[in-house]
């Protein structure tokens, strides 16, 4: 940031002064053209959703121009080393409120007629019927759609939303034809209609490109705050552009103190040194050389004497004095590039996590990323980068509709839009995170819309497609992640994506993994190939809620188990109504186990044995069939013999047109059914048969019985007790197959009532006993409360009744409308409100109290309500009918109810 050169730094600083035009500076004003004016209208009232876009708007133009200049540069040979950036600076009026934002730019700049032209003409054809399409659409909320960015100007009338006045200073770059340009300013507010355009009384401050002014209107004084700046610059622009973006904001430093600042210590002053103590050193020294000279002649000496090492006192560090200082200085704001324009194999795992957190506002990791770059074939390249939150949001199943804030969309680099629109993903992917930045799309009007084009159907094909993938990849490579996936959320996800995708339906279908009675978890895939020989069906049993080791018991998988076979157990809502819709996976049927139509595969290789066995069973128990049949016409439509149950009597089973038991429960959870709707659900509710096991004891029973009770001789009659009996057994057998098969029981209190009696009799307790009802009553009803309002009415001395004829009405009482009655000036009662009319004892039917009540007009006991809305009444007779009804119920209390 230091390195900023002073040839930057100077224009920069100059920002701060005013640009207004001095009295006597010349000047030329223009007229806007009118489309200009209704221009103008259009996008500061109704053009923009927000109005934040303004900076996004004005950034863009910016970096247009920088880019022109740096391509014109080029082609032309201009030799320019000065710095291509886009600055801003807040700068808050003096002693009061409101304030000013500058927007600086080193672009290609404008000249004296450029800058009347770009933004005070309009000279594009059309024109006019484009403002009349905005204009008609402005009050039915419609979009504009033609593709108008960066040919009127829009961007740059976007600053109107914030700002009442706005100056436009620019300079081109110095050329052969003009080696010497003139900076000049565009001024003008946002209600005027002409503009002013004067060469700038601060002369040359801009080396080339474009400074815009502007001065906030008061209800936009909150972008004078940084945090606001950064914030719009980090949501729409960090990444549009590769030239920096810089903010003038001050940071604090710290820096040593000076003798000139206070608080300033001076230094203490070296002591001098001890030259006693330098003097007896130096003596010692002395003596000991000459002991050492005496030694060498040959003189011994008892005592050796040494110098004693003379240690010195390290130095104290003094703390340095500092202070704290604010320091202006250029904030870069865009100095991170977009990670999906680098290479993936630069970008590690962490730096990916770091930005889905950070942009996503996620405080989990994603559970697997897919960066990738690609061109849909419309001519439109582009790069995305997409997270797979390792949970799904816990508020996605509480509306129907899809959530529209999970794809950004960026053109450039610029952040577009999070709303798709037509094209947005369905709502079973609609949860994913995404960028995808493309390199060129058409845009509405305001640049925050999306135009409909084959490249966005396209995007959202590529979308699904890779999310499809990637799935593939970690269902089969990463076992770990993919039950983390199922945990989080996944598995209803993608049965719901299988239902509503038909396109996708069968690459969605083979990821997903179904419990069963054998593994824990297995795919269709997985299924066909464990299958056993000549089996042609993929055997399953759903029951919402049930845990799988419920389901895994269930009578109707007895023989599956026992025979080895397996059989998928579902207990998800969606289970049943995508298998449903599947019916089949590559040639294999998939056979719900609660329905009729089951088949092991084996069926042609039984021998002759087996099936005259079966024949005779069902010739044996023809007798038994007849009679269930007879019994349980209303629940059942047929009666067989089965060829699913090992240890189970019986069971119901849905035809291949009726509903099972689970997926009775679905539909009878579904609210506003139309009566077509109804009455197939009727329908399919009866189709259903009671299949009974041969081999179970109980069916052997009651076959003994049923043909005891008919082993009687012509015209005798039947065992009427046996016959009971034997009536109680069946709807006791028929109730428990209906509720171990997923059905409701017909009548729940019969049932248990049955029960009851059963219960009894092996008890030995008496059917006839009752339990003792004796309870304590309910206390009487409470008195009602009365409240401060109701004591005082109660003070009030009532509106005594009145005669007719004291109305002082009409004489002619019938005809009368009850909108002129509520008119009547003379009417001795609040017409505003609505009236009671209480009858007198008199007999005379003409007494009447007018009692104003705090109903509606004519609210619960008016006269509307009597006459059953007609518009017209007779008061007299209809006082007499009242009347005449007391009399004949003679209750007093009636008088208080009208």
């Amino acid at each position: 940031m230091r390195l900023l050169s002073s040839f930057l730094l100077f224009p920069l600083i100059a920002q701060v002064l005013a640009q207004e035009r001095p009295s006597d500076a010349k000047a030329e004003r223009f007229d806007y053209q009118s489309d200009v004016a209704r221009l103008r209208k259009i996008v500061i009232e109704s053009l923009y959703s927000h109005r934040d876009v303004w900076l996004r708007e004005l950034v863009s133009n910016a970096n247009d121009a920088i880019e022109k200049w740096r391509v014109t540069s080029l082609k032309l040979g201009f030799p320019d080393n000065s710095p291509l950036n886009v600055t801003m600076k807040i700068v808050p009026n003096e002693g009061g409120s409101g304030g000013r934002i500058i927007i600086a730019d080193t672009g290609i700049g404008m000249t004296p007629e450029e800058l009347t032209k770009n933004l005070g003409t309009l000279a594009k054809s059309g024109t006019s019927e484009f403002l009349a399409k905005a204009e008609a659409n402005k009050d039915s909320n419609k979009e504009t759609d033609p593709n108008l960015i960066g040919q009127f100007g829009l961007g740059f009338y976007s600053s109107f939303l914030v700002a009442d006045d706005v100056y436009v200073a620019s300079r081109p770059p110095a050329t052969k034809e003009n080696p010497d340009p003139v900076q000049h300013v565009f001024a003008s507010s946002s209600d005027a209609a002409a503009f002013d355009v004067y060469p700038d009384p601060r002369g040359n401050t801009l080396g080339h490109g474009t400074e815009i002014t502007l001065v906030l209107k008061d209800d936009a004084t909150e972008y004078l705050n940084e945090h606001k700046i950064r914030d719009l610059i980090e949501k729409h622009s960090a990444f549009s552009t590769a030239h920096p973006i810089y903010l003038w904001t001050t940071k604090q430093e710290e820096v040593p103190l000076t003798p000139e600042d206070e608080g300033y210590v001076a230094p203490k002053e070296e002591e001098e040194v001890d030259t006693t103590k330098e003097e007896e050193a130096d003596t010692t020294k002395d003596e000991t050389d000459e002991v050492a000279n005496e030694k060498a002649d040959g003189e011994e000496d008892d005592v050796v004497v040494e110098d004693a090492a003379v240690e010195e006192e390290a130095p104290k560090e003094i703390p340095p004095q500092v202070k704290t200082i604010t320091v202006p200085t250029w904030e870069h704001l865009n100095n991170q590039p977009p990670l999906w324009m680098r290479d993936p194999k630069n970008i590690t795992d962490e730096e990916y996590n770091l930005f889905y957190r950070a942009t996503f506002k996620d405080h989990n990791n994603p559970i697997a990323y897919h960066h990738f770059k690609g061109d849909t074939g419309a001519g439109v390249g582009f790069r995305a980068v997409f997270f797979l939150p390792s949970e799904i949001p816990k508020d996605f199943w509480n509306s129907p509709k899809a959530t529209t804030d999970g794809v950004r969309m960026f053109v450039k680099r610029v952040f577009i839009t999070s709303d798709l629109g037509e094209d947005a993903l369905p709502k079973w992917i609609s949860w994913i995170r995404a960028i995808v930045d493309a390199d060129d799309l058409p845009l509405n009007v305001s640049r925050e819309t999306l135009q409909s084009t084959k490249f966005m159907a396209q995007i959202k094909s590529v979308l699904i497609k890779r999310f499809i993938q990637i799935l593939t990849q970690i269902s089969a490579n990463d076992e770990i992640r993919y039950k983390r996936l199922m945990v989080g959320g996944y598995s209803p996800l993608l049965k719901l994506a299988a239902i509503e995708s038909t396109k996708e339906q069968k690459k969605i279908v083979a990821l997903i993994k179904f419990a069963s009675n054998t593994r824990e978890a297995v795919t269709l895939d997985q299924y066909i190939e464990n299958r056993k020989t000549g089996q042609k069906q993929i055997f399953f049993l759903a029951g919402v809620g049930e845990k799988t080791e419920h389901l895994a018991k269930s009578l109707f998988v007895e023989k599956l188990t026992a025979r080895g076979y397996e059989v998928l157990l579902l207990n998800e809502p969606m289970d049943e109504i995508l298998f449903t819709q599947v019916q089949n996976w590559k040639d294999y049927k998939l056979q719900d186990v609660a329905k009729d139509g089951l088949q092991f595969g084996d069926e042609d290789e039984e021998d002759e044995k087996d099936k005259e066995a079966e024949a005779e069973q069902k010739t044996k128990y023809e007798t038994l069939l007849t009679y269930l049949k007879a019994e349980t016409k209303d629940i059942v439509a047929d009666v067989v013999v089965s060829n699913r149950l090992v240890t189970s009597p019986c069971a119901i089973v849905a035809n291949s047109y009726g509903y099972s038991g689970n997926m009775q429960k679905l539909m009878a959870a579904q609210h506003h059914k139309t009566d077509q709707q109804q009455i197939m659900e009727d329908y399919a509710k009866k189709q259903r048969n009671l299949e009974i096991n041969p081999r179970s004891p109980l069916i052997a029973g009651l076959l003994a019985k049923v043909q005891e009770l008919n082993d009687v001789e012509e015209g005798e009659e039947k065992d009427a007790m046996l016959e009971e009996e034997l009536k109680e057994v069946v709807s006791i057998m028929v109730d428990g197959a209906l509720v171990r098969s997923g059905f409701e029981v017909t009548d729940s209190n019969m049932f248990f009532s049955r029960v009851d009696r059963v219960l009894r009799r092996s008890l030995g307790v008496s059917e006839s006993a009752k339990a003792d009802d004796t309870v304590k009553p309910a206390p009487p009803i409470a008195a009602p409360e009365t409240t401060e309002d109701d004591s005082t009415s109660e003070t009030k001395e009532k509106k005594p009744l009145v005669d007719l004829a004291d109305l002082d009405l009409d004489e002619n009482l019938g005809d009368i409308p009850l909108d002129q009655i509520d008119q009547r000036a003379e009417a001795p009662f609040d017409t505003s409100k609505a009236i009671k009319v209480d009858i007198d004892d008199s007999g005379s039917g003409h007494k009447v109290g007018i009692v104003p009540t705090e109903e509606s007009k004519w609210g619960a006991g008016s006269w509307e309500d009597k006459l059953e809305g007609d518009n017209f009444i007779d008061i007299q007779d209809f006082l007499k009918a009242e009347q005449e009804k007391i009399e004949k119920t003679k209750e007093a209390a009636a008088h208080d109810e009208l």
